[in-house]
C-alpha cells in the first residue's frame, strides 16, 4: 500500500530534471567548443576572402557574394568597409575575420591571434 505525502506536496521531479539537462548542454558545449571554433574561424576566414575576392577583384555585389559561399556557411554574415576596400565574415558569437585588398597580393587575411 502507498503512503500518502503528509504534507500534501508532489515530488519534485521537474526542477532535477532541469538542472540535469542544463548540466549535460554545458557539458556537451564544452566538450563541442574546439571544433565548434574551428569550424566558425574557417568559415570566417573563407567568408571573408571569398567575398573580399568577388567584390574586389571581379567588382561584384557584396550581396551577390555569398552564392560563392559553400554548403552550410548560412551562419556567415559579411560587411564591407569600402575605404579601408575590406570584407568581414562574422559567425555570431563565434568568430570574425577580414580580408583586405591590396594591388600585387590581392586579398589578403588579417593575421590570426596566437593563443
Amino acid at each position: 500500500m502507498a503512503t500518502a505525502n503528509p504534507l500534501g506536496q508532489r515530488p519534485r521531479f521537474w526542477p532535477r530534471a532541469v538542472l540535469a539537462a542544463l548540466v549535460l548542454a554545458i557539458g556537451g558545449l564544452w566538450f563541442a567548443w574546439p571544433t565548434l571554433d574551428a569550424y566558425a574561424t574557417t568559415a570566417a576566414s573563407f567568408g571573408a576572402r571569398t567575398a573580399c575576392s568577388c567584390r574586389h577583384i571581379g567588382g561584384r555585389a557584396l550581396s551577390d557574394c555569398t552564392r560563392d559561399f559553400e554548403p552550410g556557411m548560412a551562419m556567415v554574415f559579411l560587411s564591407e568597409d569600402e575605404d579601408a576596400r575590406s570584407v568581414t565574415a562574422t559567425v555570431p558569437l563565434l568568430a570574425r575575420q577580414t580580408a583586405t585588398y591590396a594591388q600585387g597580393p590581392g586579398c589578403v587575411l588579417e593575421p590570426w591571434a596566437q593563443p
